[in-house]
């Protein structure tokens, strides 16, 4: 048995698989996020571990028998995090967590060293690692003083798990602190953040082991000793991972709280002015390439909110057919954008509104604008040297069939559904664990799903999403100047 543990934004997914790689449970366990200023997010990595133990308890309580039989953990995690930790691995401060924007400041002027795109390949986006410890020197220079670890999300799990500070490439890669050619920490970047590589922890690829689970949680959970723990992966590549999207040409598109375009590369490809992310894979010598939206079932959930109405009841009303834009545009811009923007400051708007704007008509406009994000993105990729010929779909939002319908349109490519099955980052954790335990073939174990259904642009509205994505581009440079 193999068991996947993935730390999201908003709870942390315990799964578990068998050799054959079928699914045989899952536990949850919630988690909030605490904005206590505008563009601030912040979590308390206490509540993660309180989290991952409800989790693996629920798993416990209804799979005990296979949980003993685990041999192997992977690790999945939100990417980019602050976690400060002081020389007895005591907590500073909360954690500044990826979708924060407070250090947009810092992250424009190390991102104006030139040093920092020519190593990494990637702007220094203000939800990067880096540009929070300068923002920390800056503004609680009391806390700075006394870190003595600066560990990723995924990374304080390990730490409570195994003991120790360890991490891998494809997490890495988002800090702004990594050459990401070489694979391994810059120094000379560290130093430009008033940092040493002894603060960072140490570094293996994601499907090697990277330490062994606790005597204390091996018998909590009546586990044998020396449970292998995985390097694991960020949760894009960790998703990567449990889709398939490993070799050149394989690509994702992610409906989560974030959205994320998502390309395989066999190579090195950066291009840092386009706003794409170029990281490492999980697997050795491979890396990839990304486009990032902040908001993207965010902003549906957003508008949960603000109507009374469940999500899924907002698309439900949509109907089946994929419907003309109305000439009502959403810019998902609730917390800033990475790509293609790279504008911490800028923000969401509706445009376009009349007295016969209904609910069902800013839903779609919503549903809209967020394809269309995904069309900047894919826009960026191609500006990268990356061409899409298809995507396959996962993230919750995936379940909505008109919002897949939107995005084929958008994109103009075939969107893939795969067949019913568990693919995502605990998944894909959960198959790095098998490999760091048994000293698998990464490229055997990480195979494609079955295609259950392939959604095709709709030709009878592609005109009129294409005159509407215009109209979406034009309004990005018309509300700047005064956001």
């Amino acid at each position: 048995m193999y068991l996947g543990l993935d730390l999201g934004t908003s709870g942390v997914k315990a799964l578990l698989i068998d050799g054959d790689q079928k699914v045989i449970g899952s536990g949850h366990g919630d988690l909030d996020v605490s904005r206590p200023h505008s563009g601030w997010s912040e979590q308390d990595p206490a509540d993660w571990i309180r989290a991952a133990e409800e989790a693996v308890g629920e798993l416990k309580a209804q799979h005990g028998v296979e949980l003993a039989a685990v041999k192997g953990i992977g690790l999945s995690g939100q990417m980019h995090g602050a976690t400060l930790l002081d020389e007895r691995d005591q907590v500073l401060r909360p954690c500044i967590l990826w979708n924060d924007t407070r250090s947009h400041a810092e992250a424009a002027k190390l991102d104006a060293d030139p040093r920092f795109r020519k190593i990494t390949g990637n702007i220094v986006f203000p939800g990067f690692t880096a540009p929070k410890l300068a923002w920390v020197k800056n503004n609680e220079p009391a806390v700075f003083d006394k870190v003595r670890w600066v560990l990723l999300p995924k990374d304080y799990l390990r730490l409570w798990l195994t003991g120790e500070h360890m991490s891998e490439m494809s997490d890495s890669a988002g800090t702004a602190w990594l050459d990401v050619a070489a694979r391994k920490w810059s120094q000379e970047l560290l130093a430009a953040t008033d940092l040493e590589e002894q603060q960072v922890p140490s570094l293996v690829e994601g499907t090697e082991q990277a330490g062994s689970l606790r005597s204390e949680l091996a018998s909590r959970w009546g586990m044998n000793d020396g449970v292998a723990v995985a390097g694991g992966a960020g949760d894009n590549a960790a998703s990567a991972c449990g889709m398939g999207t490993v070799r050149p040409g394989h690509a994702f598109v992610s409906l989560g709280t974030s959205g994320v375009l998502f390309a395989a590369n066999g190579s090195y490809l950066p291009n840092p002015e386009s706003a794409v992310h170029t990281f490492c894979h999980a697997l050795p010598n491979a890396w990839h390439q990304m486009g990032v939206i902040l908001s993207a079932t965010d902003s549906l959930n957003w508008l949960s909110e603000i109507t009374g109405k469940e999500a899924s009841d907002l698309t439900g009303e949509l109907g089946e057919a994929l419907k003309a834009p109305t000439g009502v545009t959403f810019l998902p811009y609730l917390s800033g954008e990475r790509t293609p923007h790279n504008d911490a400051a800028i923000r969401g708007v509706f445009a376009g509104l009349g007295h016969e704007s209904s609910r069902a008509v800013l839903t779609q406009a919503v549903v809209e604008g967020v394809a269309f994000a995904f069309r900047d993105s894919q826009h960026a990729l191609h500006q990268a040297g990356t061409e899409l010929g298809r995507v396959t779909a996962i993230g919750g939002g995936s379940r909505s069939r008109y919002w897949l319908k939107a995005i084929a349109t958008a994109l103009q490519i075939p969107v893939d559904i795969p067949a019913d099955g568990d693919f995502g980052a605990a998944f894909g954790a959960a198959r790095l664990g098998l490999i760091a335990a048994e000293n698998a073939d990464p490229y055997e174990v990480c195979i494609a799903p079955a295609t259950a259904e392939t959604i095709e642009p709709d030709a009878k509205v592609g005109d009129a999403y294409a005159h509407a994505y215009e109209r979406y581009r034009a309004l990005y440079p018309a509300i700047k100047g005064v956001s």
